[in-house]
């Protein structure tokens, strides 16, 4: 009898620390960390170095992660806020100094053999910043939101000069995101993004350029406090921003112009920019309906796909497992955003509900622009698939961004005396 008693609470106080977390979206973390080193390991299944298995052991590495996260209170972090986005941006610009160069773009710190990239960890930095400045005054006027964009200008350039393109959108999408959730004018969220939908339109489509600026200036005059202002301010911007889009694609060279555009018709240059997207689409329509089996495919086997194992795995999952599981892993990742946007619902405060907010926006973002670029409709940014695509520091960032929601949901009860 003693000795049950002892059993009980022995396993009651192991528990009892994760016993409110939402395990529905860590056995759905877990699962997408599984397939995606299923898909690492076909597409790199006669390559000397086992990525898929060090995807798994990071894997597991997170999952311990995201549990000792869960289980400390998650408003201990409005304490150092401020020192964790003083770490976030001196790491960023430590890459400028002592940081190596990959790919065109000088975004890692070799430590120890391990090469760390700190714009990935830095995601999650902002997150907890914006959600800490958020909570104390909501962005519901013009000066709380500059605020915000003022906070996230200083990752954002120190990105940018590495250069990391990918990395910097996916900081604009957690920025107009927590914006959005933290009550800000969404007819000012539309204006935010006008001057970049405007440098583009100007040069493709002059017609749609002038309806647009008609737009927001109608946007801006019935939003913005001082709408003459506002609308005259508006249309100022979205000119000049048209004027500057044009200028600004002449001083581009013709390889990173086709980085941009060569996802509308790749077969301009099929051995060149065009390349990757052509043979991603070649080994998705090559999965038919059910795939060709797994380890099976042509295009993966053959290594028609450069990189294959991180940025386009999505193409390897669309070859072996079909459409079918391409809908499969579609719907786990719906899955995993209704699950965030269910626990940003039911926080206890509004610090926990833009946390969860944040780490949705950063994997939507992800999400879309990866599925999109494989499948040929958007152009190639370097954004890996999120828990899918083989990259360390993004797998573990991922990690702690869910441990950091688990903690939301595991504290979602106020405190009781």
């Amino acid at each position: 009898m003693i000795q049950r008693t002892f059993f009980r609470f022995s396993w009651k106080s192991l528990v009892e620390p994760w016993q409110e977390i939402d395990w529905t979206l860590l056995a759905l973390v877990v699962s997408m960390t599984l397939i995606g080193g299923l898909a690492i390991r076909s597409a790199e299944i006669d390559q000397v170095v086992p990525y898929w298995w060090q995807h798994w052991m990071m894997g597991g590495l997170g999952v311990a992660m995201a549990l000792m996260i869960a289980r400390w209170r998650y408003e201990s972090l409005l304490k150092w806020y401020w020192v964790i986005y003083i770490l976030t941006n001196l790491s960023l610009l430590s890459v400028i100094f002592i940081g190596t160069t990959a790919n065109g773009a000088q975004s890692w710190i070799s430590l120890g053999g391990f090469n760390l990239q700190p714009s990935e960890f830095a995601k999650v930095g902002v997150i907890i910043t914006l959600a800490s400045i958020l909570q104390e005054r909501t962005a519901t006027t013009i000066a709380a939101v500059i605020r915000v964009l003022l906070v996230t200008a200083v990752p954002w350039c120190l990105i940018m000069l590495q250069p990391d393109l990918g990395t910097s959108l996916v900081f604009g999408a957690i920025t107009l995101g927590m914006l959005y959730w933290g009550n800000a004018n969404p007819g000012w969220l539309i204006l935010l993004i006008s001057p970049i939908v405007s440098a583009i339109l100007f040069s493709v489509y002059l017609p749609a350029w002038f309806a647009w600026v008609a737009l927001m200036v109608l946007i801006a005059w019935r939003t913005l406090p001082w709408a003459l202002y506002g609308a005259i301010a508006a249309a100022v911007v979205n000119s000049v921003s048209g004027g500057l889009g044009r200028v600004a694609w002449g001083l581009l060279k013709d390889y990173q112009k086709d980085r941009l555009i060569l996802f509308l018709d790749p077969n301009r240059d099929p051995l060149g920019g065009g390349y990757h997207l052509i043979q991603s689409s070649i080994a998705i329509g090559n999965g038919g309906l059910w795939g060709r089996g797994l380890n099976q495919g042509t295009q993966t086997q053959l290594n028609f796909i450069p990189e294959q194992h991180t940025d386009f795995i999505f193409s390897a999952i669309g070859e072996e497992l079909g459409f079918v599981g391409c809908l499969i892993v579609l719907f786990m990742f719906w899955l995993i955003c209704l699950r965030l946007v269910i626990i940003a619902q039911n926080a206890k405060d509004n610090f926990g509900s833009l946390l969860a907010i944040g780490v949705l926006s950063m994997i939507v973002f992800q999400v879309l622009i990866n599925v999109g670029m494989t499948i040929g409709l958007a152009p190639i940014t370097g954004i890996p698939l999120p828990w899918l695509s083989y990259g360390r520091s993004a797998l573990l960032t991922n990690f702690i961004a869910i441990g950091l929601v688990e903690s939301v949901h595991n504290y979602r009860q106020r405190l009781k005396f």
